[in-house]
């Protein structure tokens, strides 16, 4: 069983970099070091939630149950076993269908509403910064559930009996969510990351700066975010198709597997969704104002300047500070070593001021070796 050591907890906090696995699927085959990222980031998550979830994250999810159960069981009262009466149809207007259902339907169908209602808001008080992100998701979900309903209408037996032009609508329902959920949310919860580690992590050792890019890591947000994809779709299916294969008949009943499996599907992507805004939110929330891609902070009119991370280098011998310094792009610089110059430049060339050729060895001030400077920074990689 993966575990969490004893140093990964420090005070209320949970370092996704300090978990360990007990096997890793990466001695298997090197491809799998991914699947290894995500076990290491659903532990975290899993971590986490158990000390940081409590009623306000357990009544979504309830009002998500609740709201399912309202809007597509039949309760006994008949209303979708019996089909209703198809010559009949929308919200507004004294003969929309709507108003045309029982009263006991109608109750039910408002009682859903609040419920969806209240699950917005709750996401939406709750998660402040991840707001404008939520009503991409949002909108992308309500495009690919409309997308099956057109698809349903055309052919109320799909996948069974298909032409390609069924297709049309779950097609460019899926488009949508595929750009709001990837390049549009994606993109911005991962520039903010990036932004965020960049400016607010910044660290002359790059051992530090790698292990707050671990503990920054969007694997599982990412498999996380391909499941709620993935639900949506078997959620839109099995909601239009559990109401339009019956043709509006009264001898056929209303298939409860099917709404079985469109419940169990919507409570998977209520969590998800909920997972999907809280995660950014609980790893970004306390130091940034939004999440938004570097392309939309520019369009907004913000200044993004990323500081360069510098590594200072090591005595290979003694590990004590030498006067070499690496940069992320990976130059490295050097002061001049003739007297009175305070000129800098990248070993091997030029001083910047007295245009001295720069050494390519530096002595050490403590143990007075005299080694290479690309030895002074190891092997680790520069963030």
């Amino acid at each position: 069983m993966p575990t969490i050591s004893k140093d990964t907890i420090v005070g209320n906090e949970v370092r996704q970099s300090e978990i360990r696995l007990d096997y890793k699927l990466s001695e298997i085959n090197d491809n799998f070091f991914i699947l290894d990222e995500i076990r290491r980031g659903l532990i975290f998550q899993a971590a986490i939630i158990s000390k940081n979830w409590g009623l306000k994250e357990l009544t979504i999810v309830i009002l998500g149950l609740t709201a399912f159960i309202m809007g597509s069981w039949d309760l006994g009262i008949g209303e979708l076993s019996q089909g209703g009466d198809y010559n009949r149809v929308g919200i507004f207007g004294d003969n929309s269908g709507f108003l045309q259902i029982s009263d006991l339907t109608l109750i039910l169908s408002l009682l859903s509403l609040i419920c969806w209602a209240g699950i917005i808001i709750s996401l939406w008080s709750e998660y402040p910064i991840m707001r404008e992100n939520l009503i991409y998701l949002l909108i992308g979900s309500f495009a690919v559930q409309y997308g099956y309903m057109n698809t349903h209408a055309l052919n109320p037996y799909f996948p069974f009996e298909l032409q390609f032009s069924d297709l049309g609508g779950i097609i460019i329902g899926n488009v949508i969510l595929l750009f709001l959920a990837i390049i549009v949310v994606h993109r911005a919860v991962r520039e903010t990351r990036d932004i965020h580690v960049q400016e607010r992590h910044a660290h002359p050792d790059p051992r530090v700066v790698k292990k707050f890019w671990e503990d920054h890591s969007l694997k599982a947000w990412d498999l996380e975010m391909s499941i709620f994809i993935i639900v949506i779709n078997i959620m839109a299916w099995a909601g239009s198709h559990s109401v339009a294969s019956r043709m509006n008949l009264e001898s056929e009943n209303l298939n409860y597997l099917l709404i079985l499996l469109y419940i169990i599907s919507g409570i998977i992507s209520i969590l998800m969704l909920l997972v999907i805004i809280w995660f950014p939110h609980f790893m970004l929330g306390g130091a940034e104002e939004r999440i938004q891609s570097v392309r939309a902070r520019e369009v907004a009119g913000e200044n993004i300047e990323l500081q360069p991370i510098i590594s200072q280098g090591l005595c290979p011998i003694c590990d004590v500070e030498t006067a070499a310094k690496k940069f992320s792009s990976g130059i490295i610089e050097v002061p001049c070593q003739e007297i009175d110059c305070d000129g800098k430049g990248r070993m091997g060339n030029q001083c910047e001021k007295c245009k001295v050729k720069l050494p390519t060895r530096l002595k050490c001030r403590s143990c007075n070796s005299n080694t290479p400077i690309d030895s002074h920074f190891g092997n680790e990689e520069i963030w």
